[in-house]
């Protein structure tokens, strides 16, 4: 019968193209799971190695069992992938993320495995241009897979072999089996067990015709967090009472659909959909996570009370699909097709998503197939890029008729282009209130969209603003401080969740995550917009407020733990808490008691010395402290690191204009306009064709569109000009220093309107 053998250990690595004859003992010695950008993927300049990384490993035919047939499983490997025995290519693959496995012919006694990885740019396997790392390596396990000649199929699509649609509605499950060199003798034995690891129902099929259905007398509904039940399906392949080879999944029965109106619709009752995206990487780690990793996630991500993750922008870890499974996450799943459609890359959208939903089938916490994410941001579709998404529309809905599909929109993205109604719903990435805008505008903007195409499920894929550990009483859009964002998502929960027609909402991100071309906030090469740390060690005040609106499990939070120094008379104290009443006390005092339906409680706080501060609500309590201070603590002050001009290097005369003012500020102005228009041209005839980096970026032509994106200027009008300045080396432009001064001067000769 089928065994696996796990071969993390014992092997050798280089950065090298070159592929061994013989094993190299003098190369790097590791483990796996690996990856070779866990430290110069996370420290910014967009310059992280990009290229060949070998992976060789001696395979002895004694530590495995003896078997007619032994596979190679590859659980991740990023990007794309060769296989060599003993100098001799079995196979390529092309995208990291999803599981895929090949026949070891040829095993000896002593055998060289070797596996060249490469993340190195190209015009053919995505993800090429998006706003994170593509850490290269071998990420996840790698295992031996030893059967005999007749066993469930393994090649197709990274198969399991055995694929079984449950249906709520008949209380039964449709069962297909995929068996390899099946003999005229054989038979399928299938059962279905239930939590309790009791047998249920049981029905035996010859070999030859593997599917069948299978009723049950009675179900028990999977509900999402309420009750995310799991029944067990197990195939044994028989010869005579001999188990050839077995497979198993769990499944769980549930219906659900979206209405345009009412949001989500899980087994009959209203489930609105609010939670997270998650980006799999770490702080020091990159994406080579251990399970207790991806439990740690989950743990975070159900305390705060999620009901739903979108799993982007890749094929997550099959053990994290598990355990979206048995905690009752709907969970949005999707391929790296983002952010510029690829001349070369249509077949490789395809087997990615074949990948995807072939590997995915069984779990019943996915329910919807994501196409593609922010891939207009060059400009609206054309013609290759619509026929790449009506491709793959069609392709998930005749591999699974079970699920809908739907799509991730940059926001400059207009409703009307064909390509945002190819799916069946649809979602927009929105940063109002932090790339541009206010945060206001968001409810709007999906009012208008609803009331223009009122049949069109819509939702929040992204939205969020980044922090750090920056602090101040004043919080203004884009200060990075850990006050603005608690302001930003208090907006946003408000807007968002009082709008039922949201089929789903997603904050963008659970995480920080690993971007290597950023340079922002003062800590290069991340993206902070997440609700925890990198490392996981802080949960930021935003993380409560959702926990407020969202869990179940009592609790207080006073915000602002980090922001010890104040210097005002009085100042504001903002209270988290989901329950009805909160009273907050300064040393002893109470200042009063509060109720707030919105969870959100501010309370003025008198701020002399040093002042304890306790919150309670029932029997809850937090603590937290202040101090009056007489100048502001300048540790709380966001500094950039690698700025290119430092802010006592900006003069601003009073009146005029100077490169510390919005760009809609220096645009309302003619000469502000001729100024800003010399100097972007500047940066497009100094960026070099085909310029890359680590972040969210495109080529020179890319960035021409972008500029020309009248939608673009728009959400870009509340961005000081010298943070565009430091933002765009996201598309690998270095903006000279003596240019920035240039400019300044310029603005300095220009009178601020009244």
């Amino acid at each position: 019968m089928r065994q696996i053998v796990n071969i993390n250990q014992d092997w050798r690595f280089c950065k090298t193209e070159e592929i061994p004859i013989r094993f190299p003992q003098d190369w790097e010695q590791l483990n796996l799971p690996h990856t070779w950008n866990a430290v110069d993927g996370q420290d910014g300049g967009g310059d992280y190695f990009r290229g060949h990384g070998i992976y060789a490993r001696i395979l002895r035919k004694d530590d495995f069992p003896a078997a007619d047939k032994y596979f190679l499983e590859m659980n991740g490997a990023n990007s794309s992938a060769e296989v060599y025995l003993d100098g001799q290519k079995l196979t390529r693959h092309d995208g990291g993320y999803s599981t895929w496995r090949v026949e070891l012919t040829g095993l000896k006694e002593e055998t060289l495995l070797v596996i060249d990885v490469d993340n190195s740019s190209n015009e053919q396997t995505y993800p090429q241009f998006a706003d994170f790392t593509f850490y290269g390596g071998i990420y996840r396990d790698t295992n031996v897979i030893c059967v005999n000649s007749s066993h469930f199929d393994l090649e197709t699509n990274g198969t399991t072999g055995l694929w079984v649609t449950p249906d709520a509605e008949k209380k039964e499950v449709e069962i297909n089996a995929f068996v390899e060199n099946v003999m005229p003798s054989q038979r399928l034995r299938y059962r279905i067990f239930d939590a309790d690891s009791s047998v249920i129902t049981e029905k035996t099929v010859p070999a030859k015709m593997p599917n069948t259905s299978m009723a049950l007398e009675s179900i028990h509904l999977w509900h999402g967090r309420k009750d995310p039940y799991l029944y067990t399906v197990t195939a044994e392949l028989l010869e005579g009472e001999q188990v050839l080879d077995q497979v198993q999944t769990k499944v769980g029965f549930r219906s659900f659909r979206v209405d345009p109106e009412r949001g989500f619709i899980l087994n009959g009752e209203e489930y609105p959909l609010r939670g997270v995206s998650r980006h799999q990487d770490r702080w020091g780690i990159g994406n080579a996570l251990l399970k207790e990793h991806h439990r740690e996630d989950m743990d975070l991500i159900c305390e705060m009370g999620a009901n739903t993750i979108r799993l982007a922008h890749y094929q997550h870890d099959q053990y994290f699909y598990d355990l979206c499974d048995e905690r009752g996450m709907v969970v949005w799943a999707e391929i790296p097709y983002i952010s510029r459609h690829l001349a070369g890359g249509e077949h490789n959208t395809v087997s990615q998503m074949k990948e995807l939903i072939t590997q995915n089938y069984h779990h019943p916490s996915i329910v919807c197939w994501g196409l593609s994410n922010e891939i207009t941001m060059g400009g609206n579709a054309d013609e290759a890029t619509l026929k790449n998404h009506k491709l793959l529309n069609d392709l998930c809905h005749e591999m699974d008729k079970t699920r809908f599909t739907t799509l991730a929109c940059f926001t400059a993205s207009p409703i009307a282009d064909p390509y945002v109604h190819i799916p069946d719903t649809v979602s927009y990435n929105h940063y109002l209130g932090w790339y541009g805008g206010d945060t206001g505008m968001n409810g709007h903007w999906f009012d208008r969209f609803h009331a223009a195409y009122p049949q069109m499920p819509i939702g929040c894929s992204e939205y969020g603003c980044e922090a750090l550990n920056w602090h101040t009483s004043n919080p203004a859009q884009g200060d990075y401080t850990e006050e603005y964002q608690a302001y930003y998502h208090e907006e946003l929960i408000k807007q968002l969740f009082s709008r039922k027609y949201l089929w789903a909402t997603h904050v963008w991100n659970m995480f920080d995550f690993g971007c290597d071309g950023r340079n922002e906030g003062g800590e290069n090469g991340q993206n902070h917009k997440g609700l925890v740390t990198f490392d996981r060690s802080y949960k930021k005040d935003a993380f409560y407020a959702y926990k407020a609106w969202l869990s179940d499990e009592p609790f207080v939070h006073i915000c602002g733990k980090r922001y010890v120094d104040r210097v005002e008379e009085v100042t504001r104290v903002t209270v988290y808490s989901n329950q009805p009443q909160v009273e907050l006390f300064a040393n002893g005092v109470s200042l009063g008691k509060k109720a707030c339906p919105e969870h959100f409680f501010y309370f003025d706080v008198p701020n002399e010395g040093a002042t304890e501060l306790k919150a309670v609500a029932g029997e809850y309590t937090d603590s937290s402290r202040i101090c009056r201070v007489e100048t502001f603590n300048e540790s709380y002050r966001f500094k950039e690191q690698g700025a290119i001009l430092n802010w006592f290097e900006i003069t601003a005369p009073e009146g005029y204009l100077s490169i510390n003012d919005t760009l809609g500020e220096v645009m309302s102005t003619l000469r502000g306009k001729l100024y800003i228009a010399h100097f972007l041209l500047g940066l497009v005839k100094d960026l070099p064709k085909n310029a890359s980096g680590g972040g969210k970026q495109g080529n020179g032509d890319t960035l021409v569109s972008l500029l020309k994106n009248k939608d673009i200027w728009q959400m870009t009008s509340g961005f000081t000009v010298i943070r565009i300045a430091n933002m765009v080396g996201l598309a690998g432009i270095k903006v000279k220093k003596e240019t920035l001064l240039g400019l300044n001067r310029r603005l300095n000769m220009i009178k601020r309107k009244s």
